[in-house]
Parts: structure tokens; C-alpha cells; sequence
């Protein structure tokens, strides 16, 4: 042990050696660098000292020019006796050589000295005879006896005028602040020392391992071990890799990069970017051992040999063997063909089901066989699976794909072409069967001839001579039949072809029956969305309204829109979204634009309306995560991420009232053709509960346009939304007076993406505003004899507007709301009138009490007038406002002939009233 430890130390210590030359370099670099640093380190420190220095002298200068009494004593007969004291008491407290008060001609008034009161200060007193701080280097009499260097400070004394009226001086000696450098000294070169040490520990680690690697050798016997190594690896007729554990290759020799086609840069590069082929790229980055396993590499066939190197004493990596073994492949042939069809089951693995569309799947089957496997190829699905339902109850097949030469083509039978196969075809016998069927010679075969002799003729008069005909089958399930057909002078189909043709007809069936499979849910979610989705928006004359929906190309998403007509000549505009794709996001869609309507026909204000959604969304997830322990058979998913924007437009005052929960904001038009984006507070998204939603209210004037929009108009994969809503402005930018249709399609025409990953839903909505002369408005006193009056009054507004077909059954309307007004209600009452589509009523008072639709008794002396509204009005309902509620009617402009029911009198219908006025 002792001798290997000494040879360690002599292989390190000899200059001859590689490691004694890196060793002793770096030792020298040390000890310099060291040097250098303890330099620096005590250049440091006596700067920091002085400025140390300077600052205490600052300080005890400061304390003395500032303490009370300073000034009376500077302006006393005799101020050294009263300062002398005080300024030595202050220098013996601070540690300072010497304080020295002088006034402002620069005269001693103290100092450490006596002998020195009375006589000039050695230093520089303008700057402070200016009131600014000085600091400087001098020498001067520090003591009794004592002259030295210092480093001193004047420091102005200020009177209460700020006057300066004398001055302060203290400082250290050089010699004092060298002291205190030299203190640091031992501790700044220990430092240095141990850093020393360190270093020259670490250099002679790196010494010792550079001396393991190099095994003690000196530069020329490396070099010379290098060549001979080199010429030995470069001589050998087999390829030579060495990889590390990573897969990068650190060596290769000639033999190997002829074999491979190797770059000339192919050291430290990792074998993923060398070009080989996956299967040779997978077995050198794999690293496990291998023994002459054949690999194709460009037009050879190599024997590939792999032994790991960390048994052998070097790094973990492998080595790896080349040698090429073309000839024995050229003897036998079938490796080649064998590799060929391995080549093309592989490709069609990547190229069959690139897509879920039934027929483009059928196309890319076909595609993959032509040239290489059969010159024409046509697939044939039944019927039902080209339309994406379920195989069965036919036999019909439709020609789905083809692909191969013109002139084939052309004979048979052409695409889309609907075809039954009689029952002596090879067709026929591979459905009953299950199993592929090759007819060599089609010339010689008569049942394939039957199916259409004319056409059979034309088939073979261009060539074709040998067909393979393969079921394509899929989970126990015959789809169709994929046929491959050969011409000219290749060779004609033999047992071999047929497993292959199996082989490849069974992967493009498992693709095909995935497109028929997402088509048919595709379409069930088309179907049940386009269902939900309104058909087309109210009539409605508040606002003219344009609309789009598409759905996404992987699938149906939630998105959805809506149009609800209110009371009051106001309209709801609602666009939303549910997260994901297919039939459980069109159903959560459905409920949600259902709850929507519903909680509308209750004329809430936004934010409630919204709230209430979101207590709906929240219990609906609830109970589906509820139903995840009693349903585990089948997934359950829930509605979380379904975002929704609810707006009320009031087409009396222009005003819309907004409110969204995780949705984009809207953008408005102006009549102008300016575009802007209102400050919508944002809300997060439905079902996150307990938050309340916050809302916006716009004045739109008229000829705006409100545009609403899902984020599948703004976001996409290659688009964010912030660069999505720019683009949507300048798209609505520029053009006032554009009708909403013209607008709606500019911004498809502009926004959507070629290959929609989302839903795209938009909503464009032009304003409108109810002419003044059609809305009619009174206040009505809390009195019973001012229904009379407010009566006549509308009869003769009414009478005005043309309207006397319908003023009886108003009249008798508004006599028993107003009635109710002021018998049940609460200051302020008014009464408004709308002429628009429909003659709107209105009575609004103060009170929150509702009125609530009974069937009286005939024993009741009231409780008539409420259902003799409803059996006149075609609408009637209540809605709250704040402070208070609003009851309103909707009727028609022209007298029908149910405005009075048949089986009420006139003198009944006003016995059932209980305004006695009337």
C-alpha cells in the first residue's frame, strides 16, 4: 500500500509525466492568484479604514458642533473656558485624537494642546465657512509636543439665524488608522493561507485522477499509443462504434461510416441525428447487448454486434460492431421481399388513420399498396359504414376508394359506384368466408366474369390479370372489402401475398371502424346540438339580429346562443360555452340555454340571472360526482369550465345591462364605425359558486351594432386571444352603416381558421330604439278617483295611435291594475303605454308584493280582475325593479276573435272587475 501511495506521489512530482506538468502549472497559477488576493484584500482594507476615519471624524465633529450651549458659549467673553472641557471630555469619550473649536477666522478657541488655543488651524475652513462639510489629509500638532499626519474634519456651527459663527475640527492620526489595518493583517493573511491550501488540495485532486487516466505516461508516449491505436482501428475491415450511455457516439472508424453513410461530424452527435433508419436508431440508443442481428441500412444488410464497456474498465457505454452481410441476402432473395412488405406494414401504420373521416381512411388504405404492392387498389364499404352506422342488414357495398393507373381505373367499376357482388365472385366467397381469396388468372376465371361481363372485358383488355380480394374486418364485424389487382408484367398474387394482404386489410379495418365510429357520434352530436340550438331568432323589433354557428372539426363542443324577447320591448342576448367536445357537451349546452330560458321568463336582472346558473352548474356537478361511486361501468364527466354572457338591450332608453361569469366581453360598433370594448366586469366561470357577478351598463345609441362571441372566434392554436380580439376590431372597424349580416359574415370570412379546433358561435345584434312618439307615460295619484281620469287619458292616447279596435279591453285592463295599484301597492304609481309590434301596458308602484293568478270562488267579493287580465292580455307577467315592480300586459294591435271568450258576456266580464269607478 505504502509503495502504490509512492508511486502516486513520484508520478505527480515528475515533470516528464502529463499530470507532473498539469500539476505543477496549476500550483504556480495558485499561488499567484492567491498573491494577488491577499493584495487586493489589504488595499481594501486601508481604504475602507480611511474612509472609516473620515466618517468618525464626521461624526464626532457633528456631535460637538450641535450640542446645546455651543452657540451661547461661541458668543460668551470667554469661550475657551467653556468649550476647552467640553471638547476634551468629547474627544476622550469617542476615541478621537483631537477636537479642535475654532471661530471663523480660523483661530484655536480649544485643542488637546493648551499651548495651541490662540493660534491658527492647519487646514482648509472656506468650504465650511460656506456651511458644507470638509474632509481632508494634513499634518498638524495633534498633542502636546506631537505633530503627525491625519485625517481630519470641519464641520460649520450655525446660530439661529443660520449664520455660521465658528467651527469645529476632529480627527484621527495616519498612524491610528493604520492600527487598525494592521489588526486585520493576521486574520487577511490566514485567509490567504487556508485558500492556499484549498486550492493546492483541489489541484493536486485533479493531478492524482488526470494521473489515473493517463496512466502515468508523458505527452509523447500518449501521442505514440494514439497513432497506433488510430491506424489499428482505421485498418480493420469492420465497422467500429463507441457510444456512451446516453446514445452519442464518441468513435467511429472508416469501415462504419462507409456502412452507414455516416456525416464527417458524427462524433458527440447523438445516433438520433445520424440519419439511420428507426429500427437501427432504436437498437444503437437502446445500449443493450445484441449478437449478429441483421439490420438494413441504406441497400446492406449488417450484422450488428453490441457489448457493453463498463466491464472492461472504461465508462458506461457500448461498442458496437458492424459487418456487412449483403451477399448472403442477395443469395437467398426472400430477406429482401420479407423486408419490403416488414417496410410497408410499417408505413401504413403512419399513414392509414391519419384522420377519422370514413372515406379518407378507405383512400389512404389504398394509397399505401399502390405501387408496391398491387398496381390498382379499391376498397368497397357496405353501405351503412360509409354513412358511419352500424354494418348489417345489406349487401350492397359502395365504392369508396381507388387508386392505380388511368387506364385500370377506367374499366372498373368508378368511385361511389353502389355495387352487389353475385355470389360467384371472389367478393362474394371472401364475405361468406371471412378469409382473403386470390384469383391468379382472371382471364380463366368465369365466376368473377359473371358479375359484368362487359365491364370484365374492358378489365382485361387493360391489363389486369390477377386480383386479391380481402375482407376488412373490424371486432367480429365484416365493413367492407379492400381489393388489390395487378396488371402488365408484375408477377401475379401467390400464397405469400395473401398473410400480407390479411395483415394490412386487418389495420386498415380497426382505422376504418374508428372514423365510422366518431362519424356516427359526430353526427349524433351535430344532430342533437343543431336540435338545442335555436332555428332562428324571435320576430322582435328592438334589435336586428344576425347570427352564425359552426361546429369544430374534431367535434361538436357547447357552444350556444340565444335571442329571448322580454317584457317592456327589451330583448336578451346570451352566447356561452361548455368545455370539451361531443354528446356530453351538446347536452350540458341543451340544459344550460333551457335554465337560461326559464330563468328569463322571470325578468331577472343580469347578475341574479347569472347567479342562478351558477347554483344550477354547481348542483349539477354535484350530482354527477355523486353518481361516479354508483356508476363506475361508465365514465361521468361534469360541467365544470361552461362560461356564459347574458345581455338585457332596452330599446325605450338604449340601455343595456351586461353581465358575464369567465366569458369574453363584448364588442360594440358605434354608428360611426368606431369599434370599442366596454369594461365588462369579469366573473369566473359557472359552478365555481359563492361569488357574486358583477355588471356593466352601456348607452347604445341607435344604429350600434353588439357583438358577441365564443372564444373559438378569437383563440385558436395558432392565434391567443389577445391577438384574436385585435384582429376581430379592425375587422369590425371601418365601415358604418354595415347591416349585422353583412357584418356577421365579414367576421367569418376573416377570423375562422381553416381547421376549426373549437365551436364558433356569433352574435350580432344592430340597435334600435322605440320612437318617443309611441311611449306614453302618467303619474297616478294613491287615489281611487284618479283611475278614471288616468283611464280616459289612455283611451284617448290609444285613440291617437289608432288603436280604438282594442281600447275597450285596454281600458278594462288598465282600470284593474291601476285599481290594484292603489289598493295593494305603494307610491309612486305610474303607468306607461308601448306601441310597438304589440300594445304593451305597464303599471308599476312601490311595493315588492306580487300579485298572484287565482280562480275566485263565488261566495269571494274580489279576486276577478287578475284572471280577466290574463284572459285578455296574449302575455302578462310581473317583473321588479328597484324600488318596487312593474305589472305588465301584452296585447294585440288589431281585435281577434278571442280578445273576449265566448262565454263572457260584457255585462259579466264587468261584474268580474272590482273597480267601482268604472
Amino acid at each position: 500500500m505504502r509503495v502504490r501511495s509512492r508511486s502516486k506521489w513520484m508520478t505527480l512530482l515528475d515533470v516528464r509525466s502529463a499530470a507532473g506538468q498539469v500539476f505543477v502549472l496549476q500550483v504556480v497559477v495558485v499561488v499567484l492568484l492567491v498573491t494577488a488576493a491577499v493584495a487586493a484584500v489589504v488595499l481594501e482594507a486601508r481604504f475602507e479604514s480611511r474612509q472609516e476615519a473620515g466618517r468618525q471624524s464626521v461624526t464626532a465633529a457633528q456631535v460637538l458642533a450641535n450640542s446645546p450651549g455651543i452657540v451661547e458659549a461661541l458668543e460668551s467673553p470667554d469661550p475657551s473656558a467653556v468649550l476647552q472641557p467640553r471638547a476634551e471630555a468629547a474627544r476622550v469619550n469617542t476615541g478621537i485624537d483631537f477636537i479642535v473649536v475654532m471661530d471663523t477666522t480660523g483661530t484655536r478657541i480649544t485643542h488637546p494642546d493648551p499651548d495651541r488655543i490662540g493660534k491658527k488651524f492647519i487646514g482648509t475652513i472656506d468650504e465650511a465657512l460656506e456651511g458644507r462639510t470638509t474632509v481632508e489629509s494634513a499634518r498638524g500638532p495633534v498633542g502636546p509636543g506631537q505633530q503627525a499626519d491625519v485625517i481630519q474634519a470641519v464641520v460649520p456651527v450655525f446660530d439661529a439665524d443660520n449664520q455660521v459663527i465658528g467651527l469645529v475640527s476632529a480627527g484621527l492620526t495616519v498612524q491610528s488608522v493604520a492600527d487598525l489595518v494592521e489588526r486585520q493583517l493576521p486574520l487577511i493573511f490566514g485567509a490567504g493561507v487556508v485558500g492556499l491550501a484549498l486550492a493546492t488540495a483541489g489541484t493536486w485532486l485533479v493531478a492524482r485522477r488526470l494521473a489515473r487516466q493517463t496512466h502515468g505516461l508523458g505527452p509523447v508516449e500518449m501521442t505514440r499509443m494514439y497513432e497506433h491505436h488510430n491506424a489499428v482501428l482505421h485498418a480493420v475491415r469492420e465497422g467500429v462504434l463507441i457510444t456512451t450511455a446516453e446514445g452519442r457516439v464518441l468513435l467511429a472508424n472508416d469501415e462504419a461510416r462507409r456502412l452507414l453513410d455516416l456525416p464527417k461530424d458524427t462524433e458527440r452527435r447523438h445516433v438520433d441525428e445520424l440519419g439511420l433508419d428507426r429500427a437501427m436508431t432504436r437498437l444503437l440508443a437502446s445500449g443493450e447487448p445484441a449478437t449478429d442481428e441483421v439490420h438494413q441500412a441504406g441497400d446492406r444488410l449488417l450484422a450488428v454486434n453490441i457489448r457493453p464497456t463498463a466491464p472492461y474498465g472504461g465508462p458506461a457505454g457500448s461498442v458496437v460492431t458492424l459487418r456487412d452481410t449483403t451477399e448472403l441476402a442477395a443469395v437467398t432473395g426472400r430477406a429482401e421481399v420479407a423486408w419490403e412488405r416488414l417496410t410497408l406494414l410499417y408505413e401504413a401504420g403512419g399513414r392509414v388513420g391519419t384522420t377519422l373521416d370514413v372515406a379518407r381512411t378507405a383512400e389512404e388504405l389504398a394509397e399505401v399498396a399502390v405501387p408496391r404492392f398491387a398496381d390498382v387498389v379499391t376498397v368497397e364499404l357496405l353501405e351503412p359504414v360509409a354513412r358511419g352506422e352500424e354494418p348489417g342488414g345489406t349487401r350492397s357495398m359502395r365504392r369508396t376508394a381507388i387508386s392505380g393507373g388511368a387506364r385500370e381505373r377506367d374499366a372498373l367499376y368508378p368511385l361511389g359506384e353502389l355495387i352487389t357482388f353475385v355470389s360467384t365472385t371472389p367478393q362474394a366467397r371472401a364475405l361468406r368466408s371471412g378469409r382473403a381469396v386470390i384469383e391468379a388468372d382472371l382471364r380463366t376465371a368465369q365466376g368473377w366474369q359473371q358479375q359484368a361481363p362487359e365491364r370484365a372485358r374492358r378489365v382485361l383488355e387493360s391489363g389486369v390479370h390477377s386480383l386479391l380480394t380481402v375482407p376488412l374486418r373490424a371486432r367480429g364485424v365484416v365493413l367492407g372489402l379492400a381489393d388489390f389487382w395487378r396488371s402488365g408484367r408484375a408477377p401475379a398474387f401467390e400464397q405469400d401475398d395473401l398473410f400480407f394482404a390479411e395483415e394490412l386489410a386487418a389495420r386498415a379495418a380497426v382505422a376504418i371502424d374508428n372514423a365510422r365510429r366518431f362519424t356516427r357520434e359526430h353526427t349524433m352530436a351535430v344532430t342533437l346540438q343543431r336540435s338545442l340550438l335555436p332555428r332562428g331568432v324571435p320576430d322582435q323589433d328592438a334589435l336586428e339580429v344576425a347570427w352564425r354557428y359552426l361546429p369544430a372539426e374534431a367535434g361538436v363542443g357547447g357552444d350556444w346562443f340565444d335571442v329571448i324577447p322580454l317584457s317592456g320591448a327589451r330583448v336578451a342576448l346570451v352566447v356561452g360555452d361548455v368545455v370539451g367536445h361531443g354528446l356530453h357537451a351538446a347536452a350540458t349546452m341543451g340544459r344550460l340555454r333551457t335554465a337560461v330560458h326559464n330563468f328569463s321568463t322571470l325578468d331577472l336582472p343580469v347578475d341574479d340571472l347569472l347567479g342562478r346558473l351558477d347554483d344550477l352548474v354547481t348542483r349539477i356537478d354535484d350530482e354527477e360526482s355523486d353518481a361516479v361511486g354508483a356508476a363506475r361501468d361508465h365514465e361521468v364527466e361534469s360541467v365544470t369550465g361552461a362560461t356564459c354572457l347574458y345581455a338585457i338591450y332596452d330599446s325605450v332608453t338604449g340601455r343595456c345591462t351586461v353581465a358575464r361569469a369567465g366569458h369574453p366581453g363584448p364588442a360594440v360598433v358605434l354608428p360611426d364605425g368606431t369599434v370599442v370594448h366596454p369594461r365588462v366586469p369579469a366573473s369566473l366561470p359557472l359552478g365555481l359558486g359563492g361569488h357574486p357577478f358583477e355588471t356593466a351598463e352601456l348607452h347604445l345609441p341607435e344604429g350600434s351594432q353588439l357583438v358577441l362571441y365564443s372564444d373559438g372566434v378569437v383563440e385558436n392554436r395558432e392565434r391567443d386571444i389577445g391577438a384574436g380580439i385585435e384582429r376581430l376590431e379592425n375587422v369590425l372597424a371601418g365601415e358604418p352603416g354595415r347591416a349585422p349580416e353583412d357584418t356577421c359574415q365579414a367576421v367569418i370570412d376573416a377570423m375562422l381558421p381553416e381547421h376549426p379546433s373549437d365551436d364558433i358561435a356569433l352574435l350580432v345584434a344592430g340597435t334600435r330604439l322605440l320612437s318617443p312618439s309611441r311611449v306614453a307615460e302618467w303619474e297616478v295619484p294613491p287615489d281611487p278617483a284618479a283611475v278614471a281620469r288616468v283611464r280616459g287619458e289612455c283611451g284617448e292616447q290609444l285613440r291617437a295611435w289608432g288603436l280604438e279596435e282594442i281600447g275597450f279591453v285596454t281600458e278594462l285592463i288598465l282600470s284593474e291594475l291601476i285599481t290594484n295599484a292603489i289598493r295593494y301597492g305603494a307610491p309612486p304609481i305610474r303607468v306607461r303605454l308601448l306601441h310597438n309590434r304589440s300594445l304593451i301596458c305597464e303599471v308599476s308602484d312601490g311595493s315588492s308584493t306580487s300579485p298572484h293568478l287565482r280562480r275566485a270562488k263565488t261566495t269571494d267579493e274580489g279576486g276577478r280582475g287578475l284572471f280577466l287580465v290574463a284572459q285578455f292580455a296574449m302575455r302578462w307577467g310581473t317583473r321588479y325593479i328597484p324600488g318596487g315592480k312593474v305589472i305588465w300586459t301584452e296585447q294585440a294591435l288589431r281585435g281577434t276573435a278571442d280578445t273576449t271568450p265566448r262565454e263572457l258576456s260584457d255585462e259579466a266580464l264587468l261584474d268580474q272587475f272590482d273597480d267601482d269607478s268604472f
